[in-house]
């Protein structure tokens, strides 16, 4: 999950702590979870899987006044794949 804290500084500094990410949306980080948890648990290195199911497109378009150079809106992206 994103962090969804985009705002525009005072300077014009466009600012989005985390985008979130790109891949199977219910995982661990893209990962298998059942994979994840068992590495855990029993500390012991696992290999790891490409989790299965939907994915989805993370991501943020900063819009830039061409003149100054700032920031002047950010708009989240999320994609259903």
């Amino acid at each position: 999950m994103p962090t969804a804290d985009e705002r525009v500084l005072p300077k014009g500094t466009g600012y989005l702590t985390d985008l979130g990410m790109t891949g199977p949306i219910d995982s661990v980080i893209g990962m298998n979870g059942d994979i994840c948890i068992r590495r855990f648990l029993t500390q012991i290195p696992y290999k790891m899987e490409t989790a299965e199911g939907s994915s989805a497109l993370m991501g943020a378009l900063f819009r830039i006044e061409a003149e100054s150079h700032r920031c002047v809106g950010i708009e989240r992206i999320f994609q259903s794949l």
